[in-house]
Order: C-alpha cells, then sequence, then structure tokens
C-alpha cells in the first residue's frame, strides 16, 4: 500500500477540515486512516513504524475532534458546513450533495430557487425530485419560483410532474413569486441548504452521447459554494 496515497488523502482530509467542508472531511480522514493503517501493518522497520504510528495517531486526534466539534455545534444548533466546488469538477450529484441529510424524518421538503423555469432547470428539479422518491419518507414537496418568459410550457411541465409524483404517495405545491432572488432548500428535519447558483450548477453537457449526460456524478459543474445549516427545532 502506497504511504504517498495515504498522505495525500490524509493531507487533503486536513484541507477540507480547515475549509468548513466537515462532511467531506471525516469521509477522508476514514479513508486515510484506512490507508496509513495497511501501510504501517506492512512496515517492518520498527523505527518507521513508529513514526509512521505517530501519524496515525495525530490524524486519529484530528478526526475524533471533528466529530465532537460537529455533535456540539449540533447539539447546540450552530452547526455550519460548506462545500466549495471548484470550476470543471466531477463528482456533485444530487444524491452526494443532500443524500446524507436526508432521514425518516424528513416528509417535507421546500425549494426555493427563481430558476426552474427552462427545460434544463426542470430537469434538473425532476433528478431531485427522483431522489426524494427513492428516499422514501418525503410526502410534500414546495417549490417556489419564478415564471418563465413563456410561463404557459413551464407551467405545463411542472403539472405534469406534480401529477407523476402523486403516484408516488408525494404531494408538490407550486408557487410563483416575481421578487425571489435567494435559493435556499429545506428539509423538515431540520437541515438547510443555499447552494448560490442553485439546482443549476452543472455545465452543458458536449452532447447527448456524451458521458455524464445522464449522470450528474460525470457532469462538470461551475464554480459554487454550498452552505449547510442545521436550524434547531423549537
Amino acid at each position: 500500500m502506497s504511504l504517498e496515497a495515504a498522505i495525500s488523502v490524509l493531507k487533503r482530509a486536513v484541507e477540507l477540515d480547515e475549509g468548513k467542508s466537515y462532511s467531506e472531511a471525516l469521509v477522508c480522514y476514514q479513508e486515510g486512516i484506512g490507508l496509513l493503517l495497511q501501510v504501517v501493518k506492512s512496515t517492518t522497520n520498527e523505527i518507521t513504524k513508529t513514526r509512521y504510528k505517530e501519524q496515525l495517531n495525530s490524524y486519529f486526534e484530528r478526526a475524533e475532534n471533528l466529530k465532537r466539534t460537529v455533535k456540539e455545534q449540533k447539539e447546540a444548533g450552530k452547526y455550519h458546513e460548506q462545500i466549495q466546488i471548484k470550476d470543471g469538477s466531477k463528482g456533485y450529484s444530487y444524491s452526494k450533495i443532500f443524500g446524507r441529510y436526508l432521514d425518516e424524518n424528513v416528509e417535507e421538503v421546500t425549494i426555493e430557487d427563481p430558476y426552474i423555469r427552462g427545460i434544463h432547470q426542470i430537469y434538473n428539479f425532476l433528478r431531485l425530485c427522483e431522489l426524494f422518491v427513492l428516499h422514501g419518507s418525503v410526502r410534500r414537496i414546495n417549490l417556489i419560483t419564478g415564471l418563465d418568459d413563456d410561463p404557459s410550457t413551464q407551467q405545463q411541465r411542472l403539472k405534469e410532474l406534480t401529477s407523476d409524483l402523486k403516484r408516488h404517495n408525494i404531494d408538490l405545491q407550486v408557487d410563483y413569486s416575481h421578487t425571489l432572488h435567494d435559493r435556499e432548500i429545506r428539509f423538515s428535519n431540520g437541515w438547510v441548504i443555499k447552494i448560490g447558483r442553485g439546482l443549476d450548477f452543472y455545465k452543458k453537457p458536449r452532447g447527448k452521447f456524451s458521458i455524464g449526460y445522464c449522470n450528474y456524478n460525470l457532469r462538470e459543474c461551475h464554480e459554487t459554494t454550498i452552505d449547510i445549516f442545521l436550524k434547531r427545532k423549537q
């Protein structure tokens, strides 16, 4: 097992930790610690092994401290995590971003995004709805968006989606606002996700038969910032 690979993942964990991308940081800590542990097991030189163990303990302590910090912030209702998506990066499907905050307590979701208008933007919203259908506990989706220049086509597409969601026991309520600007997604379990570009942060695929057209984990992204908060229920 490569020491370089282990150190690379652990350095990335520290960067994510310091950048407040806590969930991603914990995943990297776990992966990196596992890799470094394998390096320790395969090392025969006792002096070198001792040095690796010291590094292992250092990263393990950082991970445990982060877990405690996250727990304390959640209990205090002050949790804030930030994800920086770089221009051209991949691996940020809706499932990757939102999946970790969905649990059995999420029965209602509210999406405020002024640009669920054009066909590709409505397809983005459809992909998100598919995630909620697969999750199983969501029973109501509230969408607040702006009106398109061709509102009849926009409304017809959303009406079709509303009808189909009913087949999955989900009610979709669509409201239109002329003044909406901010983009925010709220789950009924208290999680709030704010994405600078809203749902429309994916770059246009090179073609209808190019990789990434269907799987958003393989689609390049525009640069954007995601802020995640946990609001304690009163």
